[in-house]
């Protein structure tokens, strides 16, 4: 199942020692269906790491980027609840990057994804679009276990929205700048697919900047609207 819509909403953070239950109660049953009630939201995806890196990976799927400015939006994040309150303490090693769908393939939703955090090196960011949407993700998407490929740019201006929910948050959120994933039955497959086919080596040939961010998460959680 290809990614809904033509932008999602990323988030990948860590809980502080004890709040777990609190912020996935939260979670499940206030701040997603808030969410998925404003028009414009279709789908939520939550995953939890299976190595290093932060503890929880989600995105929210949405229409258009214009989703994630619109009034409607930044009313309901202008009136947190007292929950709310409560559970954005929780979070620390902050990122919020709102991407424009540069890419989706497949059509099934994996148990397991490779998430790569990838920045195009300066003047190379056409070429490094075009290798991953013709060569490396078609590629990653043939590898035995894998059921979806998909690549998000993000955009500052849409990320940078000043809300008080942020103002809530104990740091700034971090943006990541190009989000690629992998989705796939398994851990095992799912790195296998990103080592062979999206590797730290190929990638900066193809034009990214050093520093690739690579994390492996397994799904736990999805709503729709």
């Amino acid at each position: 199942m290809s990614l809904h819509g033509r932008a999602f909403l990323a988030f990948s953070h860590d809980v502080t020692p004890g709040n777990e239950p609190d912020w996935t109660e939260w979670h499940d049953r206030e701040h997603i269906p808030e969410r998925l009630a404003i028009p414009g939201f279709l789908r939520l995806r939550r995953y939890v790491s299976l190595g290093a890196g932060p503890r929880f990976f989600y995105f929210y799927e949405t229409d258009d980027l214009d989703v994630l400015q619109s009034p409607a939006y930044l009313d309901r994040l202008g009136h947190p609840t007292e929950w709310t309150k409560r559970c954005i303490q929780y979070v620390c090693n902050n990122r919020r990057s709102a991407c424009r769908l540069t890419a989706t393939l497949g059509r099934g939703l994996g148990g397991s994804v490779a998430v790569l955090d990838i920045a195009p090196a300066p003047g190379r960011a056409d070429g490094l679009r075009r290798w991953l949407t013709e060569e490396a993700l078609p590629a990653a998407l043939a590898r035995p276990g894998i059921v979806g490929a998909h690549l998000g740019e993000s955009d500052a201006a849409a990320t940078a929205v000043r809300t008080d929910e942020k103002k809530l948050l104990p740091t700034p959120d971090a943006m990541a700048q190009w989000i690629a994933m992998i989705e796939g039955v398994d851990r095992d497959a799912v790195a296998a697919a990103s080592a062979a086919c999206l590797g730290n080596a190929a990638l900066t040939a193809a034009g990214a900047s050093g520093g690739v961010g690579r994390g492996f998460y397994q799904l736990v959680f999805t709503m729709d609207r």
